[in-house]
């Protein structure tokens, strides 16, 4: 049944308790539910060969037994069973397949199978998600047939090019644009297209990665500033909107600032995803009038959490997966021991205040089981019986995810400097953020003494030739600059063989990938004292 007879032939309450009344489930109800949804996808995992495959024959009936028998997994125990995109031998048959880069760079995308059941419970939660989204309390519900989204996601193959398809599938919403027209179309060109529909008819819902939320917002802003022409013609306007436009442009001439999206358009809800959302969450609520709505989605698991109107952090759903979560205590370990095993804790383990890199297990067929897909999330509500609440955090930290458009590996950075032949001797790079919270990547380099001397603007010609190789190699980083509004790449040149010099003092050795704060800044303050002569320097 469509959402919008459901709207007719149910009460609201009814409607409530379908789609939002996991919010309130106790803890233990909740668990209930993991559990019980989980034996039903081992028997359906241990009947797969991709099942007996990583499991080795042993066959699990609980989460007890599946922690103990199968080691925590990454996506290349998958890859021989999924880049070929071959149906047999997996729990579930698949629907469709979605893609993304592989940790960036020349190296294979990455597939997941999605299952007719897999789809039918991501179309659920996204309804959920267009209640939670306009709702001010609860049981309150807004949705109408006709609302109009602008739309700041990646089409098919990427799993928020699902989103249009399965909601149409309910209800009938009016997409900016429509992402069946424009799917072939640039990055750039389909956000004219939605700018230009929402000036036509107005908008009611926005979605986007927070990072091209950010952008799309700064270029209404820019062509609403200077009239409302775009792309160099004149947009068709809505006398609704013409009227606010006017009322708008006089307002803005009277406080001294640009036009605002909030002039022209009431948002009923907006959300966003991804690494560093929460950096635009500011501007984004200034320039539209309303907070965000952080939600939680990803290639391998679909949309497996989301914000309310309380603005207290995501509350996971728990019919799309199995969670298990490595408290940070245990990821340092592995920091230094990559062959210690982490211990997991399960929901109605974790503790206010901690950070938790989450795994997986995909329910209703899905392929992945105890799986890492490397995010991290801070809980900043748990405890007695009621359901924990969650924050995106980051990527893992042996990761740098920049906006959502590029993920930077320790392999990948060496990949580039040796495609760059540029005479880098050491390194070390870690996500940072400027004065105005916005994250740039900031590579500490060693260079030969000989090419140290050569010129005093050395780490700026750096910059730009690496930039131009991780541009080569990672397709998406080119994006960065455009969607950062900076550059993201900084470099800072260090005397050389100082990294060496300060594990050898420490007795530490440094993460190539996001090295501890408190360790760069000592390691800086060792090179006011440090002194080098050429034999003495070390090679990486």
């Amino acid at each position: 049944m469509r959402f919008q007879e459901e709207l007719k032939c149910k009460s609201r309450e009814q409607i409530w308790n379908e789609y939002c009344g996991y919010l309130d489930l106790s803890l233990s109800e909740y668990m209930y539910v993991q559990h019980h949804l989980l034996a039903e996808q081992l028997r359906l995992w241990n009947e797969s060969s991709l099942g007996q495959a990583l499991l080795h024959g042993q066959r699990p009936k609980n989460a007890d037994e599946l922690r103990r028998m199968l080691p925590l997994t990454r996506y290349h125990d998958y890859a021989p069973h999924l880049l070929s995109k071959s149906k047999d031998g997996l729990p579930g048959e698949p629907i469709i397949w979605i893609q993304t880069t592989w940790e960036g760079g020349l190296r294979p995308i990455k597939v997941a199978p999605y299952t007719r059941s897999m789809l039918d419970t991501y179309r659920h939660h996204l309804v959920t998600l267009s209640i939670l989204g306009c709702s001010r309390k609860k049981g309150d519900i807004r949705v109408k047939k006709g609302d109009r989204i602008l739309y700041g996601g990646a089409p098919l193959p990427y799993a928020t090019g699902l989103m249009p398809s399965l909601l149409s599938e309910t209800i009938a919403y009016e997409w900016l644009p429509d992402p069946n027209e424009t799917k072939e179309e640039s990055f750039s060109r389909r956000i004219q297209e939605g700018f230009s529909k929402g000036m036509q008819g107005g908008i009611d819902y926005f979605f986007g990665v927070g990072s091209v939320a950010h952008f799309i917002t700064e270029n209404f802003t820019r062509t609403l500033s200077g009239g409302h022409s775009h792309g160099g013609g004149k947009t068709k306007v809505s006398p609704r909107i013409a009227l606010r436009y006017l009322r708008a442009k006089s307002i803005s001439k009277r406080d001294k600032r640009p036009i605002l999206p909030k002039d022209l358009f009431h948002l009923k809800a907006f959300f966003y995803t991804g690494p560093d959302s929460r950096c635009y969450t500011r501007d984004l609520a200034e320039a539209w009038g309303t907070v965000p709505l952080e939600i939680a989605a990803g290639t391998e698991s679909t949309c497996i959490a989301c914000e309310t109107w309380e603005h207290n952090g995501m509350v996971f759903f728990p019919d799309a997966c199995f969670y298990e979560f490595i408290p940070e205590s245990e990821l340092e370990r592995c920091q230094f021991d990559p062959t210690y095993t982490p211990r997991t804790c399960l929901m109605d383990g974790v503790e206010t205040g901690r950070n938790y890199e989450l795994v997986i297990s995909v329910l209703h067929g899905g392929a992945f089981m105890r799986y890492r897909i490397g995010d991290v999330y801070r809980c900043v509500s748990a405890g007695g019986n009621s359901l924990p609440r969650f924050i995106f955090n980051d990527r893992v930290s042996s990761v740098i995810d920049i906006a959502s458009f590029t993920r930077i590996t320790e392999a990948g950075v060496k990949e580039v400097i040796e495609l760059s032949g540029a005479d880098i001797s050491n390194w070390l790079m870690k996500k940072e953020y400027n004065s105005h919270n916005r994250p740039f990547l900031h590579m500490y380099v060693e260079v030969s003494p000989r090419a140290l001397r050569k010129s005093a603007v050395q780490a700026e010609i750096l910059a730009d030739h690496l930039a131009a190789y991780f541009r080569y190699f990672d397709s998406d980083y080119s994006d960065l600059k455009k969607m950062l509004g900076m550059e993201p790449l900084q470099i800072t040149l260090l005397k050389p063989g100082l990294i060496a010099a300060y594990e050898a003092k420490t007795g530490i050795p440094l993460p190539k990938i996001n090295p501890g704060v408190l360790d760069l800044k000592e390691m800086l303050q060792f090179e006011q004292t440090y002194t080098f002569r050429d034999e003495e320097v070390m090679a990486p």
